[in-house]
Parts: structure tokens; C-alpha cells; sequence
């Protein structure tokens, strides 16, 4: 996908502020600083639209980033940061559940875990919460520039052992800064577009 427009036109909270243009919605979850603005600006080939931040956690809000005029990324606040206090983390919590169990233009999590590492337990809690929901998903292991191409297959099968990932095409290691997995990655969203246009017409 050739990508021509894209922008950031909603942070939302609850469900009022959210779009009501009806575009379809991929929604990326995972830990603070794992990497998921950096893969928003990636795919699209900006250099900051999405929000980094050198300090986890700062994201609180729902961004919703708006792409040709036709589907919504939506950067989900980051979990997983100790120096977040329980309020804070309960109310995200239940931001992030009234989202992903209301919004019927959601159609796809990537779920945002570090290729480096194995995931945590909030990755798996993530998961789990993700599939007990019965959302379609996929997961984006980031980062694997970081390891040796060698140890590439070690990594990936310890990620997907982990989360108990039933296939090899749910899992797409990225990284931004030599663009493994980007056409991957494309090519799923085009998919999941794809099979949403089909559903609208019927």
C-alpha cells in the first residue's frame, strides 16, 4: 500500500470521543517503549507522526491515526511500567477493555512484543485477554535488528512457544531500521482491509 495521507486526528478516552467516520481499526497493544509508534511511522514512512517518547508510560490515551483516508491505526497506552501508579494502570485498564470489547470497527490487534526477549507476563496476560474476547490478532516481534540473523529462528520459536501462537504466520518479526517485516506487514493489512470492505457489502 502506497501510502499518501496520514494523520493523528483523535486521543481519546472513552467511547464518545472516539471516530464515527465507520473505517475499519487495527489496534496496537504491547509494553511501554516496545516500539509501537516507531512501527506506525515505518509502515507509513514518517519520521515522527506517531508519539515516541524516551519515557515509558507516557502515553494515556487512545490515538487514533488516521491512513489514506480509509483505516485508523490506533496506539493503545503502553503496559507493563512500574513507575505507573495502580490508579493510573486500573484506569487504563479499563479504558483499554471498554475498547477492544465495544468498538465494532476494531478488526485487528497487533500485539507488540521486543524479538529480543522473551515476552513477559504481561505480554501474556495481553494475549490471553486478546483471544478470550475472540479478536483476531497477530504478533509484532520489533527490534530484531538487535539480534545476530543466526539466532533469528531461536528467538522466533521462544516468542511463539511462549504465547502459544498456533502458527508461524501470526508472527512477523520487524524492525525499523532495516525494514524486515515490512512487506509482511502490509500485506496483512491489506488483507484484513480487504475482508472488512467484503463484510460491509454483504
Amino acid at each position: 500500500m502506497h501510502v499518501k495521507e496520514a494523520e493523528i486526528v483523535m486521543s481519546a478516552v472513552d467511547p464518545k470521543q472516539y471516530p464515527d467516520t465507520g473505517f475499519a481499526e487495527i489496534a496496537l497493544a504491547g509494553r511501554s517503549n516496545v516500539g509501537k509508534s516507531s512501527f506506525i511511522n515505518k509502515l507509513i514512512n514518517r519520521k515522527a507522526l506517531a508519539r515516541t517518547s524516551s519515557k515509558p508510560g507516557k502515553t494515556q490515551t487512545l490515538n487514533f491515526y488516521l491512513i489514506n483516508n480509509s483505516f485508523y491505526f490506533v496506539d493503545v497506552p503502553g503496559y507493563g511500567y512500574a513507575k505507573v501508579s495502580k490508579t493510573e494502570r486500573a484506569k487504563w485498564g479499563q479504558m483499554l477493555e471498554t475498547y477492544f470489547t465495544q468498538r465494532d470497527t476494531l478488526r485487528h490487534v497487533f500485539l507488540v512484543v521486543d524479538f529480543r526477549h522473551e515476552p513477559t507476563e504481561d505480554d501474556i496476560q495481553m494475549k490471553d485477554f486478546i483471544e478470550y474476547y475472540n479478536l483476531p490478532y497477530s504478533v509484532i516481534a520489533t527490534k530484531c535488528d538487535k539480534i545476530p540473523r543466526g539466532k533469528w529462528n531461536q528467538h522466533f520459536y521462544r516468542i511463539k512457544k511462549a504465547l502459544n501462537i498456533p502458527s508461524d504466520e501470526s508472527l512477523i518479526m520487524f524492525s525499523k531500521e532495516t525494514g524486515e517485516g515490512f512487506e509482511k506487514a502490509w500485506t496483512l493489512i491489506e488483507g484484513i482491509l480487504a475482508e472488512y470492505d467484503e463484510a460491509a457489502q454483504d
